[in-house]
C-alpha cells in the first residue's frame, strides 16, 4: 500500500540540498513552487545550445545555467534550466527525465531555485563530488574519476622511478643508437 501511495504523491525531489537556508518545510514549499529544474549526468561536452534544443520542447525557457568546475571554469556535467511557469518545469521532469543527450541518460529533478554560486561544482577538485570517486572510465565526463586518476598517476611515477631510467630519455645506449630492437 505504501508503494501505491508514493506513486500518487511522489516526493518533490529525491535530493536535499544541504546548503538550503531554511527548514525542511520551506525547502519542500520551494520545490513545490519552483520553476527551476536540475539536470545531471551531462557530458562535459554538451553545449548550452543542445540543452536549449531539447528542453524548449517542454516549454519556454527563461534561463540556462551551466554547471562549472570552480577551478577550471569548464563544464562539469550538470546545469539548471529555469522555465517561466511551474507547468513547463513539471512537464520537463515528467517527459524528459531519462532522455539521451550526447549518448547519456540525463537525470532531471525539481530544484528549489537557482542562486548565484550554485553553478560551481562542490567537489574538492572543483567539479562534482560524484566524479571524484568514479572508478569506471567515462569519456563523456573526463575519463576516470579524480581520485583514481591521481592514484594511477602516482603509480606511474613510482614505476618510472623503480625502472631506473630504462626509457630512451634516460638510457644513453638507446639514445645514442636510436633503435630499441636490441633492448
Amino acid at each position: 500500500m505504501a508503494k501505491l501511495l508514493s506513486k500518487i504523491n511522489p516526493p518533490a525531489a529525491q535530493y536535499r540540498d544541504r546548503r538550503f537556508d531554511g527548514t525542511q518545510e520551506k525547502f519542500e514549499e520551494a520545490l513545490r513552487t519552483s520553476t527551476t529544474v536540475y539536470v545531471g549526468n551531462l557530458s562535459f561536452f554538451t553545449t548550452e545550445e543542445q540543452i536549449y534544443e531539447v528542453f524548449s520542447k517542454a516549454g519556454d525557457i527563461k534561463r540556462i545555467i551551466m554547471g562549472l568546475d570552480r577551478q577550471k571554469m569548464t563544464p562539469c556535467g550538470f546545469c539548471f534550466v529555469v522555465y517561466y511557469t511551474r507547468a513547463d518545469a513539471s512537464d520537463c521532469v515528467k517527459y524528459l527525465n531519462g532522455t539521451l543527450l550526447d549518448d547519456r541518460a540525463i537525470r532531471i529533478d525539481f530544484d528549489w531555485g537557482f542562486r548565484d554560486g550554485r553553478q560551481f561544482g562542490r567537489g574538492r577538485s572543483g567539479g562534482q563530488v560524484r566524479d571524484e570517486y568514479r572508478m569506471d572510465y567515462d569519456a563523456g565526463r573526463g575519463g576516470y574519476g579524480t581520485v583514481l586518476r591521481n592514484e594511477l598517476a602516482t603509480r606511474q611515477q613510482m614505476l618510472s622511478a623503480l625502472s631506473g631510467g630504462m626509457d630512451e630519455d634516460r638510457n644513453p645506449r638507446l639514445a645514442a643508437r636510436g633503435d630499441e630492437e636490441d633492448y
